[in-house]
């Protein structure tokens, strides 16, 4: 695995956990992480499990005994660490977004179409398609419980840089981030309302804002927080929030929000789908919930259900607890292993694909053009 912050310990977990809970085809052994400085490097080795550490990730693509890379780098360096590792003809496992551009997306999936015929397999880690209550809402979809399909709002709210004198990190910085809340968390809604309706987006029209555009430079960071340096700041080179329309390709229209400045919000992925025949929400705040109204029943008596997807017949549910006894933020990374371990032994490609990544990069940058032309884009 490449780096060892934020998504190094949550992937982390998910190799430790995933074969202890779920009967997998091959076992994943923890054998080297990579990280820059090696004093850091060694001590995230030692407290996330993994028997190596080293700090030069090329090292690592030379060694009979890697067969996997992990890549939890910034969005900077994916592109270059996946072609490398895919070339070399090892299974990857990147972190979203795959990428900063467009052009960097195109080269990891072109990498990861020459690398399957050779049996190599690649996926992103949109971990929220992970979430069993997803899962359901997919399944209730694609059996045509909600009929077509009208309408879908997502939003994606989170307040952790509301406070102007939060310190500039990685994430507010373009060349490193590529974007800013439409990167980081809008194309986790993009992701997941693809996967849950089966379709894609087609034409977008949106606008991005910063509303600080200058910060404290960090002396210390650690995941999205960190410690302010005394009377030194850097501009924010990214948006703070998103907000665009979009047309699906079966005909859906939809409505995106991504904010890191909805005061109060947490963590509120929200999903909400319209149909002919009923409808579906989703709060990741409450993830264990899905809520489904069947609108083909006595209107006397219809009403949004409350699902708790807890039960063993739920999408990943029967390898963990009794039923009603909830999942996690963390969980869904280990369902995201067993998935990539699952499809690497039965020599098929793993979802989501490099191509889908590529899917997820061309609307954000459709999004982008549109913010600056003020007009639809096509995706």
């Amino acid at each position: 695995m490449i780096g060892h912050a934020f998504m190094g310990a949550a992937h982390s977990q998910a190799w430790r956990v995933a074969p202890r809970f779920f009967d997998l085809p091959l076992r994943p052994v923890m054998s080297v992480l990579c990280g820059r400085d090696a004093e850091r490097t060694a001590a995230a080795a030692e407290r996330l499990g993994w028997a190596e550490a080293v700090t030069d990730w090329k090292s690592v693509l030379d060694r009979d005994d890697v067969h996997v890379v992990d890549i939890c780098t910034p969005g900077d360096t994916h592109a270059e660490i996946a072609v490398a590792a895919l070339d070399a003809g090892k299974h990857v496992l990147c972190e979203k977004p795959m990428a900063n551009s467009v052009a960097e997306a195109v080269a990891m999936a072109e990498a990861a179409e020459r690398a399957a015929q050779r049996g190599v397999r690649a996926m992103v880690g949109f971990s929220y398609r992970r979430v069993p209550a997803l899962g359901l809402a997919r399944d209730l979809v694609a059996q045509g419980r909600l009929g077509r399909i009208h309408h879908v709002r997502a939003q994606y709210l989170q307040d952790w840089i509301v406070d102007p004198a939060a310190p500039l990190s990685w994430r507010l910085d373009k060349e490193k981030a590529g974007s800013g809340a439409l990167g980081d968390i809008g194309a986790h809604i993009v992701d997941a309302t693809q996967f849950v309706l089966g379709d894609t987006i087609s034409e977008v029209m949106g606008t991005l804002v910063t509303f600080v555009p200058e910060r404290p430079l960090a002396s210390t960071h650690s995941g999205l927080s960190g410690t302010a340096a005394t009377g030194q700041t850097g501009p924010v080179t990214v948006d703070d929030a998103a907000l665009f329309l979009a047309r699906f390709a079966g005909g859906a229209l939809g409505s995106f929000e991504a904010t890191r400045f909805a005061n109060g919000r947490k963590n509120a992925l929200r999903i909400e789908i319209n149909g002919s025949k009923g409808s579906l929400a989703f709060d990741f705040e409450d993830m264990n919930v899905l809520e489904f109204f069947d609108g083909t029943e006595d209107s006397a008596v219809a009403g949004f259900r409350r699902i708790m997807v807890t039960e063993p017949e739920h999408p990943y549910v029967g390898a963990w607890w009794p039923a009603g006894h909830g999942l996690g933020y963390e969980h869904a990374f280990t369902h995201q292993a067993v998935d990539f371990v699952r499809a690497v032994a039965a020599g098929t490609d793993p979802t989501p694909t490099f191509a889908d990544g590529l899917r997820v990069q061309q609307v954000l940058a459709a999004v982008e053009a549109s913010a600056e032309s003020r007009t639809w884009q096509q995706v």
